[in-house]
């Protein structure tokens, strides 16, 4: 008989290809949805809601084996809302609180919640990896509400019978990759000269796909029950790395002068471009010895590879 799966996020970047992947290892898959046009999966049960705060999940949730709880208010750069944090607790506690008792109510034997790298926290310094059991610290509301929702569902799997699984990924890039991903990628195909070409520091990604693998990992695993994860490709890149790299996937020579970081991160806070600074000069690696050692778990797919699926995509999908 195959594990049974319900999973929320389905029509997103991450959701919609742990579906995928659920569907092709032969997993019996609920999908949680507001409009099912928006979803096309053949054997793919939909669970129809509205709010997902408010939601009675109720029968959908008997006999399932498991949760993958992929939804969430994302993190945005300019947020509109009066108040944040608050926008992003409604969504992030409340909503993943709501679903994860009647989800232990109903039986469900895992539970496994989709978090990220912000809780702990927006940097590393040089030599320096974000690990799975330090301290949180995170420094924006969407961290926050990520760390509180962890804290909430790891109370509950202290009184419930149903275990919890946390996964902190970092920056997750894929076909489709949106933002400042994309945007690198329209540079790198136009040809335009880039100031990036002496940034000499160190950033963990993760390919969709190995953060795929890991999330059906995590699910069948007997060591991930009640553990927190961090996931990545397993090699940092530099900024100047990366667009070097790309621009290979593209088959394009990457145009990069070799502007001192210190400059342009000044010139940026200048603009009130802080935060883009940080992405672009500042540090953000992660140690996942303990996934690879607890799971015996090793990323299936390399950055070279990774990369060029991205490229491809990229290329038959650009505008003309």
């Amino acid at each position: 008989m195959s594990q049974s799966v319900f999973l929320t996020g389905a029509t997103g970047f991450v959701g919609s290809a742990v579906m995928r992947r659920l569907v092709a290892d032969g997993f019996s898959v609920t999908a949680a949805v507001r409009n099912e046009a928006d979803l096309v999966a053949h054997g793919v049960r939909i669970a129809h809601f509205d709010s997902f705060e408010t939601a009675d999940w109720g029968e959908q949730l008997w006999g399932v084996d498991s949760v993958v709880h992929c939804a969430a208010r994302v993190h945005v750069m300019n947020d509109t809302e009066s108040d944040p944090l608050a926008a992003f607790r409604k969504v992030n506690v409340e909503g993943t609180l709501h679903l994860a008792r009647q989800a232990a109510e109903a039986g469900v034997r895992r539970f496994v919640f989709i978090s990220s790298i912000k809780v702990n926290g927006e940097g590393t310094q040089p030599g320096k990896a974000y690990t799975a059991d330090d301290l949180p610290d995170p420094r924006d509301p969407y961290g926050v509400s990520k760390m509180e929702a962890e804290q909430r569902l790891r109370e509950l799997a202290n009184h419930t019978a149903m275990d919890v699984v946390i996964i902190r990924p970092v920056l997750v890039y894929g076909p489709g990759v949106k933002a400042n991903f994309l945007n690198m990628m329209r540079w790198l195909d136009k040809g335009i000269p880039l100031p990036f070409g002496a940034i000499h520091n160190a950033r963990s990604l993760v390919a969709l796909d190995n953060l795929v693998d890991l999330i059906i990992t995590s699910l069948v695993h007997p060591h991930a029950a009640n553990q927190i994860f961090l996931v990545s490709d397993g090699e940092d890149l530099s900024t100047t790395q990366l667009l070097c790299r790309m621009g290979r996937a593209l088959g394009k020579s990457a145009r990069l002068i070799p502007f001192p970081s210190w400059m342009l991160s000044s010139a940026a806070n200048l603009l009130g471009k802080r935060a883009l600074s940080q992405r672009l000069c500042g540090s953000l690696a992660v140690d996942i010895g303990k996934t690879r050692s607890l799971l015996q778990w090793t990323p299936p797919v390399s950055v070279d590879s990774a990369l060029a699926v991205v490229a491809k995509h990229y290329m038959d999908h650009k505008k003309r």
